[in-house]
C-alpha cells in the first residue's frame, strides 16, 4: 500500500500555545491529510483539510466567519486534493472512500467533494453533532454546514470494524481493510471520536491531533492556553499523547496533522510515486 501525507495550507500559532514550556516564536503549521494507494480496495484519503468551504465560500455563517478570521488559514492549493488527485490521473469520483479522524473544520471542509465516497469515521460522534445545538458544536470547532447532509447513507462506523491486535502497546485497533494494513487508532482527548490510523507495516502512526508538534512528544508536554481550554478531555488526551510516544520510544515512527517539520511520507508536488 502506498502512503502519503499532502499539506492543504498553514495556520501560524505561537509555539507557546501548541505547548506548555514553549518559545515565544510563531509557527506555520501544516493542515495534513493522506493519500492511500491499496492494491485491492483503491485510493482513499484520511480526511480532507482545510478549504474555501470554510474560509471564503459565500453564505457562510457568522462563526465560520470568525473561525476564519481568528486563525489566519493560508491555502495551498497545489496541495489540495482535487490537484493532487489530478496529478495521480484520477478524479475526485475515483477515491474509493475518506476516514474522518474527527469532525474539527480543518479535517472535513472539503468533504462536499466527494459525495460517492464511502465514509469511515466514529457514528456515535456524528449523532451527537447532528442532535447538538450550533453553540455546542461551535465550541469544539464543529461547524455542521461542513458535513454533508446524508452522510450517515455512506457511513461505516469504526466501531463495527473487527479488531486486530498493534504493536508498540498500543493494544487493539479496528482493521479498516481485512488485511491488517490500515488500522484505527482510539486517540481520545483532542475532540469526541478522535483516533489516528496504524500502518504496522510502515513503522508509522499517523496521531492526527493527539498533539501538534513532535518535539516534546516524548516528554508528555500538553497544549498551553488557550487550546487546553478546547480539548474534550485534557486527561484522555494525555493519555492518547502518551500512547504516540510510546510508540515512537519503540522505534516506530509518528506523524501529526499539524507539526510543522516535514517527513518521509509528505508527498512532494508530484504526488504519490
Amino acid at each position: 500500500m502506498q502512503i502519503g501525507f499532502a499539506n492543504s495550507g498553514f495556520v501560524p500559532a505561537p509555539e507557546t500555545v501548541l505547548r506548555r514550556g514553549g518559545a515565544w516564536r510563531w509557527r506555520d503549521l501544516r493542515v495534513r491529510y493522506g493519500v492511500l494507494r491499496h492494491p485491492v480496495r483503491g485510493v482513499w484519503l484520511i480526511d480532507t483539510g482545510i478549504g474555501p468551504q470554510a474560509l471564503s465560500a459565500p453564505g457562510r455563517g457568522f462563526a465560520l466567519r470568525a473561525y476564519a478570521a481568528a486563525l489566519r488559514y493560508r491555502l495551498c492549493e497545489t496541495q489540495a486534493p482535487h490537484a493532487v488527485l489530478d496529478r495521480m490521473g484520477l478524479r475526485p469520483r475515483d477515491v474509493a472512500g475518506v476516514i474522518v479522524t474527527h469532525f474539527h473544520a480543518d479535517h472535513v471542509a472539503r468533504l462536499a467533494e466527494f459525495p460517492m465516497a464511502r465514509i469511515v469515521a466514529h457514528g456515535p460522534t456524528l449523532a451527537r453533532i447532528r442532535a447538538a445545538h450550533d453553540l455546542v458544536n461551535q465550541r469544539h470547532g464543529v461547524f455542521p454546514d461542513l458535513i454533508p447532509q446524508g452522510l450517515e447513507a455512506r457511513l461505516t462506523c469504526v466501531t463495527t470494524l473487527p479488531r486486530v491486535a498493534l504493536p508498540f502497546g498500543l493494544g487493539e485497533g479496528a482493521d479498516l481493510f481485512g488485511d491488517g494494513s490500515c488500522v484505527v487508532v482510539e486517540l481520545p482527548g483532542h475532540a469526541a471520536g478522535h483516533f489516528g490510523i496504524a500502518f504496522a507495516e510502515a513503522g508509522l502512526l499517523y496521531a492526527c491531533d493527539a498533539a501538534w508538534l513532535r518535539e516534546g512528544l516524548a516528554e508528555a508536554q500538553a497544549p498551553g492556553l488557550p487550546l487546553r481550554l478546547v480539548l474534550e478531555d485534557r486527561t484522555a488526551a494525555a493519555r492518547s499523547a502518551a500512547l504516540a510516544a510510546g510508540w515512537q520510544a519503540a522505534g516506530g515512527q509518528v506523524m501529526l496533522c499539524h507539526d510543522p517539520e516535514p517527513t518521509a511520507f509528505d508527498l512532494p508536488e508530484a504526488g504519490l510515486p
